[in-house]
């Protein structure tokens, strides 16, 4: 592990988790829990229930029902689904108090909800791969950033400044400088949380899916919904110079270019659908 990273963190362990996410955890570790047990936990934050049963009811699910208790909700996901939207409501609030002056929080929010949208659309499209996981997934696939503004600002900045300069990858100059990318950051910050393994492989390896060992079609899924996502905010086109994905990565999704390009008309959609539960 790069030393500086080590340091970031050491810092980072003064970075918890919502209350309600580790209480949730606790009970789902013991394999003789009910979702009443689970429903009392979610139904003791009222603004994480009101926006876990706002996702649930949107778009993105479409049941035929809507679905107006926490119980049901868990019923029809289940409990393991329930927690990953759980840990996505409130991960905003872990990070506060980072200047505007460093990054845009509110476009930094919407693309990373894009990102996630982007995911959940595209899992279901190669047979479901877990939908919630990789909503969250793309939800916190740049996670790593918001935990180097917050540690080492002076140098986060100096990366993405020298980044704009030199026109190249972000990732390419952070490893240059730092020895790590926001990717290995955010990937570490979950393991740090103890957060699943899925989750810490899908965030840490989605620049290059193909250092994943245990979940490479997730992985690449995440890569090109944070690629739609990119194209979105940066005024780019999927398959462009600059956003081109690896053809490894059509091969191991079985999608195709014009597939995703397809899809943005929709994902933009419940995009929009879903952007004011997280703020």
């Amino acid at each position: 592990m790069a030393p500086l990273l080590h340091d970031v963190l050491h810092t980072a362990q003064l970075i918890s988790l919502p209350n309600v996410y580790i209480r949730l955890r606790q009970i789902l570790d013991n394999p003789e829990y009910t979702v009443a047990e689970v429903a009392t936990i979610i139904e003791k934050d009222p603004a994480i229930t009101l926006r876990l049963l706002r996702i649930v009811n949107s778009s993105l699910y479409s049941f035929a029902a809507p679905v107006d208790t926490v119980s049901r909700a868990v019923t029809l996901l289940g409990s393991q689904q329930i927690r990953d939207l759980v840990l996505a409501t409130p991960i905003a609030l872990t990070f506060k108090g980072i200047s505007s002056n460093l990054i845009d929080m509110q476009r930094f929010w919407r693309r990373s909800i894009y990102c996630a949208a982007a995911c959940q659309h595209l899992a279901g499209r190669v047979g479901e791969y877990g939908r919630e996981r990789l909503f969250v997934a793309g939800l916190l696939h740049d996670i790593g950033h918001l935990l180097m503004y917050q540690t080492i600002p002076g140098l986060a900045q100096q990366a993405l400044e020298q980044a704009l300069a030199g026109n190249q990858p972000v990732h390419l100059v952070e490893r240059s400088l730092l020895g790590f990318d926001y990717a290995i950051a955010g990937g570490e910050l979950m393991r740090l949380w103890e957060l699943p393994e899925s989750l810490v492989e899908l965030v840490r390896c989605h620049l290059e899916p193909e250092q994943a060992r245990s979940y490479p079609v997730e992985t690449a899924l995440v890569y090109l919904g944070a690629l739609l996502a990119r194209a979105e905010y940066e005024n780019g086109t999927l398959g462009g110079e600059t956003l081109a994905a690896t053809p490894q990565v059509w091969t191991t999704t079985g999608l195709t270019l014009e597939e995703c390009l397809a899809m943005r008309e929709t994902i933009t959609r419940d995009f929009e659908a879903i952007t004011h539960f997280f703020s």
